[in-house]
């Protein structure tokens, strides 16, 4: 029996998922220092046990592609690449209002014109400066990236971390600015994207409804914004974060089309004509189990009046 060959696995699409990523950043080389060895939430992490787990993680990542085992002690310090996830370089916008607080705004700004124009004071009037502070005022948050920025970190003699690369950054370290639109997912990944996508559309639970397309192209496209978020900081399984998306997707589609089949369904009722089939079964399954439970309450009360029966003759007997 031949031997079942997966058709996704979570190495291929590590890779995939880094080289993506890399077309997003800029290095002082590109070519030794792209690749992570170890990963920390803030620069101040990179202490010497760190840098020793950092060593034996190269070592054995090196070990890997080569196809042999690499000696610890031939792995120098300054040739290991830490990622710090950071923020620093990320450019600060203001931070957009929800929907119901700028419906909220509106609605208050209209009144508040309306009570002017109520009392028509021949005064002018003149807005609290602390209010117009406060209106003025403007919370910045850092700008949306398409996946968790970070640098590049070496280490010299004395274990002092030093930039060596940066993400979502177009140019030189020095004189680059950030940029998050030079870069692009590689072909291979699009291609892990869409047989994902393709493959979860013929499982059993799926692979019957009609609007299937539908719910591989929301799915797709989902992944096209968001695939690349995956944090290797926090996880190195990228298929159960793509599957998650992908069936979240999948019933995000088929919630928003039971939704549309129920409002349909309502307006045919309206009209006097004849819902779907499913409008129909549902309403005599509804039925049929409105009489079951019917008929098992007059069944129990029955029984109840019996045993009441029973036990006032048993009574009257032993008197």
């Amino acid at each position: 029996m031949a031997r079942k060959r997966k058709y996704l696995n979570n190495r291929d699409i590590l890779v995939q998922i880094h080289l993506s990523k890399m077309t997003y950043c800029a290095f002082n080389n590109p070519e030794t220092d792209n690749q992570q060895d170890y990963i920390v939430e803030d620069v101040s992490e990179i202490t010497p046990e760190v840098i020793e787990l950092a060593r034996h993680a190269r070592a054995k990542r090196i070990g890997k592609l080569l196809e042999e085992k690499i000696d610890v002690d031939t792995i120098d310090k300054k040739d290991v690449v830490f990622r710090v996830m950071t923020l620093e370089h990320i450019p600060l916008v203001p931070k957009k209002k929800a929907k119901a607080n700028v419906a909220r705004e509106e609605f208050n700004r209209v009144i508040d014109e309306l009570v002017v124009n109520a009392e028509q004071n021949e005064e002018e009037i003149v807005p609290n400066e602390e209010e117009v502070a406060s209106n003025e005022e403007e919370i910045l948050v850092p700008s949306k990236t398409n996946f968790h920025p970070f640098f590049h970190y070496r280490v010299d003699e004395n274990n002092v971390p030093y930039i060596v690369g940066k993400s979502h950054w177009k140019g030189t370290l020095e004189y680059g600015k950030f940029c998050q639109t030079h870069g692009k997912t590689t072909n291979e990944l699009a291609k892990m994207y869409m047989k994902l996508c393709d493959r979860y559309g013929t499982r059993s639970n799926w692979r019957g409804y009609t609007y299937n397309d539908e719910m591989r192209a929301a799915a797709l496209m989902q992944l096209i914004q968001v695939g690349l978020k995956f944090n290797e900081l926090k996880s190195d399984n990228p298929f159960a974060y793509y599957t998650a998306i992908v069936t979240n997707s999948f019933t995000r589609v088929l919630l928003n089309e039971k939704k549309m089949q129920n409002i349909r369904d309502d307006i045919l009722e309206e009209n006097g004509l004849a819902p779907s089939w499913t409008r129909q079964q549902a309403t005599a399954d509804a039925k049929d189990i409105e009489d079951s439970r019917n008929m098992y309450k007059a069944q129990t009360e029955r029984i109840k009046v019996q045993n009441i029966k029973l036990a006032e003759e048993k009574e009257e007997s032993n008197e």
